[in-house]
């Protein structure tokens, strides 16, 4: 293989080996700048160099150390950077786990509790286009001048108590953000903090906390195998590590074997765990529900969201926690149900208000309708699937010319994106493009997009095996649609293919870009009103099918784009087309 060039990839993940960090080479940050003069963009570069570089990551993913002596580590962290996990207790803790949907179920239990006129904190990961995006007081991003200021004070803390003889003197870059989080929080005084979990739940670095007011697990799927094992079953003992003694914790509807382990799990802590009705029953006898996120899939987030808002309002003596209906027995040997209530006005209102960027979203821009959904598990995909499917068969036909659909796709990690791209395959997309989370082919400048931990040669091979795994479904001719209803005419009203449709094969459709930017450039051609980017580089448009790509996108009365696959080639094109993000 050819030299491991370090690659200013879309966002960090070095957080995907969270309980390996321990193994992680130190930061190569040389003397420190003063937190005086120091600017945003040098904190953040900064925090860079608590990645992993590529070659450094490889080594670790060989050779693993025990999972329960990283939490520990991640005490000794807290310890060195002022803070005693007692300390914790005072933040008032939500805490969520699950594999889909787990950040938009944060998003909606904050903005629930917002509309209370609560003081709110919310960590997640990753972020979209700036990483102070992961530490949010009352909803928004942390402002550039806190972030700063809170990272050099911890930073700083860090390397006066570091030991120069241990191989891991500093946190890697998702615990530093971890830690980050609970000194803001606490700075702050929120009246309570949302976490979502990085990745699993029992080794975690977020489950250092010792006493949250509640816990949640949203739906539970096959993702990050090489860490939380390869069967629904040992994914959900990771999740339920996050279980504390009586504290009260909350689930969705999962399969009958990943739930009896999560049942077991609370029993075995005394864990009183209860089971979410759907959300249907808590809008019987009252108003229909409106949520700010669209998608049939977010009903169960709204529904668990509301049971963890409402214990916490509890928890806390508040009396405008919603007036309980009839409650629906228990079948014997089943999880007890949590209880049916009405949802108060201001529960209402935050959901209604819910937002969440890079999920279910939609922009129109001229001729171009924008669908951003960062689904990357399977199951997370086949919701994407369903709601862009609906979504077109609500939008307005043009009254004349031809409307195309375009596939942006990328995934990373272990994941396996043959299957992801067999679930889009009924789309019926006219163009399918692939391209690294690669904003701009030089981002220097953006030290929220630099990544060390993979290199350019990987990430452009992953999209040329994407590509390749396109065009063989297409030469295999796979089963008929999943899709669609049985005895449906493909060319009937309720079809969702497009018309006119232009005569072309996908595996002759398909095309790799070496960044978002150059692939953003070919998809709008011009014709995205606010998207507008120096022309072209030269050979852009010297391949075949991005020659008559061009044309055919130039002349449609509608495109519709599909991005998906990964939450970083979201936030990449988010960042191309909503200039303001940035700022």
């Amino acid at each position: 293989m050819r030299g491991a060039r370090s690659l200013a990839t879309c966002w960090p993940v070095a957080e995907t080996l969270w309980w390996e960090a321990a193994m992680e080479e130190p930061g190569l940050s040389g003397c420190p700048l003063s937190a005086k003069t120091a600017s945003f963009q040098d904190a953040v570069r900064t925090l860079n160099t608590l990645q992993t570089n590529a070659n450094y990551l490889e080594m670790v993913k060989r050779k693993r150390g025990d999972p329960q002596t990283q939490l520990e580590a991640m005490k000794l962290y807290l310890a060195r950077s002022g803070l005693q996990v007692e300390d914790l207790d005072q933040l008032n803790i939500i805490h969520i786990t699950g594999t889909k949907g787990k950040g938009s179920t944060c998003a909606f239990t904050e903005r629930i509790l917002r509309s209370y006129g609560l003081k709110t904190g919310f960590f997640s990961s990753p972020h979209l286009v700036q990483v102070r995006e992961r530490i949010r007081i009352n909803g928004q991003p942390i402002s550039s001048e806190l972030f700063t200021k809170h990272f050099w004070r911890l930073y700083h803390r860090l390397e006066e108590t570091k030991d120069d003889s241990s191989c891991v003197s500093m946190p890697g870059y998702f615990r530093f953000l971890t830690l980050m989080a609970f000194h803001v929080f606490l700075q702050e005084k929120v009246d309570l903090a949302v976490l979502e979990v990085g990745i699993g739940g029992a080794y975690d670095c977020t489950n250092i906390i010792r006493k949250p007011v509640v816990c949640g697990i949203t739906s539970l799927g096959i993702d990050h195998t090489g860490l939380l094992g390869d069967t629904m079953e040992k994914i959900a003992w990771q999740k339920g590590g996050i279980f504390k003694s009586g504290v009260p914790a909350f689930t969705v509807l999962q399969p009958d074997e990943p739930l009896a382990v999560l049942r077991d799990r609370a029993q075995q802590i005394s864990c009183p765990l209860y089971l979410c009705p759907p959300l249907q029953a808590l809008e019987e006898g009252g108003p229909p529900l409106t949520l700010g996120l669209e998608g049939e899939h977010q009903w169960s987030n709204a529904a668990l969201a509301l049971q963890v808002a409402r214990c916490w309002l509890q928890q806390k003596g508040y009396q405008d926690a919603g007036e309980l209906k009839a409650s629906r027995p228990s079948l014997p040997g089943q999880l007890p149900l949590a209880p049916v209530f009405q949802p108060t006005p201001r529960m209402q209102q935050g959901l209604r208000h819910t937002e969440w960027p890079g999920r279910t979203q939609l922009l129109r821009r001229g001729p171009l309708t924008w669908y951003l959904d960062g689904a990357h598990p399977p199951s997370s995909m086949q919701a994407c699937v369903r709601w862009f499917r609906q979504a077109l068969h609500r939008c307005e036909r043009p009254d004349s010319g031809s409307e195309v659909r375009v596939l942006l796709f990328n995934s990373t990690g272990d994941r396996d994106s043959a299957a992801l791209l067999k679930l889009l395959q009924p789309c019926q997309f006219d163009y399918a493009i692939f391209c690294p989370n690669l904003a701009e082919m030089a981002s220097t400048d953006n030290a929220d997009q630099q990544n060390f931990t993979v290199t350019l040669d990987q990430v452009l091979l992953r999209c040329l095996a994407h590509q390749q795994h396109w065009s063989r479904l297409h030469e295999e001719q796979v089963s008929p649609d999943p899709w669609s209803t049985p005895g449906q005419e493909q060319d009937g009203p309720a079809s969702l293919l497009l018309a006119p449709h232009p005569p072309h094969t996908h595996s002759a459709s398909s095309l790799v870009f070496s960044c978002i930017s150059h692939a953003l450039q070919w998809i709008t051609q011009g014709r995205d009103p606010l998207f507008q980017p120096p022309s072209p580089p030269r050979g852009l448009l010297a391949h075949p099918v991005a020659d008559s790509g061009a044309m055919v996108l130039q002349e449609a009365a509608a495109i519709h784009v599909l991005v998906t696959g990964s939450l970083h080639l979201v936030g990449g094109v988010l960042k191309l087309l909503e200039p303001s993000l940035s700022q």
